[in-house]
């Protein structure tokens, strides 16, 4: 079961980063919560999308307070990221948001 706690605060992280990094080009997933796409890039429409980032809620809240790097989550495989524009480490510098 989703809590809903978790969920408002997942979306409000993504949303910050789908309106700081518009567009359609790296696919977020945060299971079991939400996914969005954002970036710039081609647009991605059907089957596995080519840039994909991947994590669960924990992680996702500790990057997007600063209390986890990019690098560190990368690194330690609480953050899955694969494709040639799924570093977003500078994205979630810009919408740095307090826990």
């Amino acid at each position: 079961m989703r809590d809903p706690v978790i969920m408002a605060k997942v979306k409000e992280i993504l949303l910050a980063l789908s309106i700081a990094e518009p567009g359609h080009a790296v696919e977020v997933r945060i299971p079991p919560y939400s996914a969005i796409q954002c970036g710039t890039g081609p647009k991605h429409t059907r089957g596995t999308p080519p840039n994909v980032v991947e994590m669960n809620a924990d992680a996702l809240f500790r990057l997007a307070s600063g209390k986890l790097s990019w690098e560190s989550g990368v690194s330690t495989g609480e953050i899955h990221a694969s494709g040639e524009r799924s570093d977003l480490s500078v994205l979630f510098q810009k919408i740095r948001i307090s826990s």
